[in-house]
């Protein structure tokens, strides 16, 4: 079998693996599934971002947040359809993540994480602040499921759309990371003065990064605001955006299967442990990580490999 037949057969298996949990699972395990399939889809655009190009940013909440609150106010506030409400989102997206990626392309490393941090912080804020707008601190709340040619995204329906949209935003990352423009990324990653020198453009290829995979949170947000049909300032806060890093770090970066294993386990490890430990998961989260970089730091997926070669090793 070659390459492409068993790429092929790995996602076809993939796809009827995924949608084959959606119909064992039930109840309360549906609901934890579907929310498991956003987080690993932050953590893979996320995770290029972080992972890939290097930039230590703290906004991919914020603008998972401006997705979500863009479609649920354009939907329900003006009337739009749910098709021309997230064309503009993504619009909106796009446009902010350039307003913002042009000046922080400036920053680098800790100066760029306190930037969009600050971002980040002033999002909250204005939600908070927005009135009947935002719905302020209690967020919107009470809206419909929308329908696409009639068929309404909800239950099934919607826990398949989440999975279209985690394979479609892995494969688009994976055809990147392979490109010329992944390798530059790369490059610009581990040496941006010797990317520079090697003809690539570092300034370019960050800003289109960071707006990029801010408008892949803001598609995912589109997403999450039909989750429960309700949106609030707090889940956009600077807390998920930390248990992002952890997912991302622990998991193992600058690899797609890094980031899927790492938002697995950090986003199921409090269901098994959150009676034990209470809200003191997030301590454990912050060890694991500190682990990962002293003692793993190519991560739980970097440790399968290990595993893996050690095993072919073997007569």
């Amino acid at each position: 079998m070659n390459g492409a037949m068993r790429t092929a057969t790995a996602w076809i298996g993939g796809a009827a693996l995924l949608v084959g949990l959606t119909y064992v699972l039930g109840g309360y395990g549906l609901d934890i599934y579907r929310k498991l399939l956003l987080t690993a889809t932050l953590a893979l655009s996320y995770n290029f971002m972080f992972g890939f190009a290097g930039q230590i940013a703290l906004s991919h909440y914020t603008f998972y947040g401006i997705g979500a609150y863009s479609v649920t106010i354009l939907m329900t506030q003006a009337g739009w359809s749910l098709p021309l409400a997230a064309l503009a989102t993504i619009g909106i997206s796009a446009v902010v993540a350039l307003a913002v990626a042009i000046p922080a392309n400036r920053l680098e490393g800790f100066y760029l994480a306190l930037a969009t941090l600050a971002l980040a912080q002033i999002f909250i804020v204005a939600l908070v602040q927005g009135g009947e707008f935002t719905g302020g601190a209690d967020g919107i709340f009470g809206f419909k499921s929308p329908e696409i040619f009639g068929i309404p995204l909800s239950g099934t329906n919607f826990v398949i759309a989440l999975i279209g949209l985690f394979l479609g935003t892995l494969a688009v990352l994976q055809f990147l990371g392979r490109s010329y423009f992944g390798r530059a990324c790369r490059a610009i990653r581990d040496n941006p003065r010797a990317a520079a020198a090697m003809g690539i453009n570092v300034a370019r290829t960050n800003i289109i990064v960071f707006t990029l995979t801010s408008s892949l949170a803001a598609i995912a947000g589109i997403f999450y605001a039909f989750a429960d049909r309700f949106v609030n300032p707090y889940v956009f806060g600077i807390e998920p955006m930390f248990l992002l890093v952890f997912m991302v770090i622990v998991g193992g970066t600058g690899r797609h299967a890094g980031a899927i294993v790492g938002a697995t386990v950090l986003f199921l490890l409090p269901e098994f442990l959150g009676d034990i430990v209470g809200r003191r998961y997030i301590l454990i989260y912050g060890l694991l990580v500190v682990l990962a970089l002293m003692f793993q730091p190519n991560g739980l997926i970097g440790l399968y490999d290990q595993l893996r070669h050690r095993l072919a090793r073997r007569p």
